[in-house]
């Protein structure tokens, strides 16, 4: 509804100014012109003196098609590898957020199904020359956002799981190859505020930003949750600091154009930054704490509690609760007999 608004504003009340408008092909064909019957160079880039392109490609790629080039499939190995990289990170990442816990879905989970199709769906784009199919993270967290009823804290309550949704979605996307004339009059502008309006409202209900406010607001206004209760202010700074910083490399990589193409591989490499390198800064609770599954901060901070009563004896093995009582020096017993000291 929005986007029809301000089409209509710009397209009646500020006719006289200039504006960017999106960018669409005539009619639903290929876009690469070929300057000859063979299709091996394209118009009118590698054949400017040809006034008029010989027609469109066909709909079906000729992979056997190198233009004389038989080295490119060797080249391109290394750009697929990352792309393949980008496309498994993105679904995995979407599919992650969507069934996390603290969404309180009830209707399984088919992450393998779901990885299937998407490969099946990239194959079938690239023989027909299409864009690849790739989890849209942003739309996804914003539809599960639209479903959920939460509380004044931000988590969700109970959330209402519907298909129809995506299903209507795409039945719409598909309507809009045939009212192509009409997306050419969609001012870019009003695009980048549906996209931008949709960004800031999937923000707050990501740990990730509300740790990124806390920078800015008193420790008695900090919303009541497991790691702002059990970890030092500084702490949980320091770690969302490390994120900063992870982040601002990742986006440093995509935004210069000669190495935008590791991307990819900028985002994979925090992976292993997690698995290796925050265990040597943080402890194994404080981790959980703020980057662990729901259900297990929950048993953490049950036995955490019991332990301050003196009703729960940390069991030798249990790291995270063992790493706590150390610090804070509760009750901690091993296999054989009762050792340790209580917390004045």
């Amino acid at each position: 509804i929005s986007v029809i608004v301000f089409t209509c504003i710009a397209q009646f009340a500020f006719s006289d100014v200039p504006l960017q408008q999106l960018n669409v092909p005539p009619s639903f064909e290929p876009t690469y012109t070929c300057c000859t019957s063979e299709c091996i160079t394209e118009w009118p880039a590698q054949c400017p003196d040809q006034e008029e392109p010989y027609g469109k490609r066909p709909w079906l790629v000729d992979l056997f098609n190198l233009g004389g080039k038989g080295y490119i499939p060797i080249l391109a190995a290394g750009p697929a590898c990352l792309a393949f990289i980008l496309v498994w990170l993105d679904n995995g990442i979407t599919w992650h957020i969507v069934n996390h816990p603290s969404n309180k879905l009830t209707h399984g989970e088919a992450y393998n199904y779901d990885t299937c199709l998407s490969a099946c769906q990239v194959i079938i784009n690239g023989l027909i020359g299409c864009p690849w199919l790739v989890a849209s993270t942003v739309p996804c967290v914003l539809h599960i956002t639209a479903m959920s009823n939460k509380d004044k804290d931000g988590n969700t309550v109970s959330i209402q799981e519907t298909r129809l949704t995506g299903l209507f979605v795409h039945i719409l996307i598909f309507c809009t190859i045939f009212a192509l004339s009409l997306l050419k009059i969609l001012p870019m502008a009003v695009l980048y505020g549906v996209f931008l309006f949709m960004g800031l409202v999937a923000l707050p209900g990501q740990q990730f930003w509300q740790r990124i406010l806390l920078f800015f607001m008193q420790p008695s206004k900090y919303t009541v949750t497991p790691y702002t209760k059990y970890m030092e202010k500084k702490r949980i700074h320091l770690y969302t600091f490390v994120e900063l910083i992870f982040f601002g490399i990742v986006l440093t990589v995509r935004e210069i154009k000669t190495i935008a193409i590791a991307f990819p591989l900028m985002t994979l490499m925090c992976i292993p930054a997690r698995v290796y390198l925050l265990p040597r800064i943080f402890t194994q609770w404080e981790l959980l704490l703020v980057d662990g599954d729901p259900d297990d901060i929950t048993k953490w901070c049950d036995r955490k509690e019991a332990a301050q009563r003196g009703e729960y004896a940390v069991e030798a093995g249990d790291e995270e609760m063992g790493e706590f009582a150390r610090e804070e020096k509760v009750m901690i017993v091993d296999d054989d007999a009762s050792v340790g000291e209580q917390s004045a």
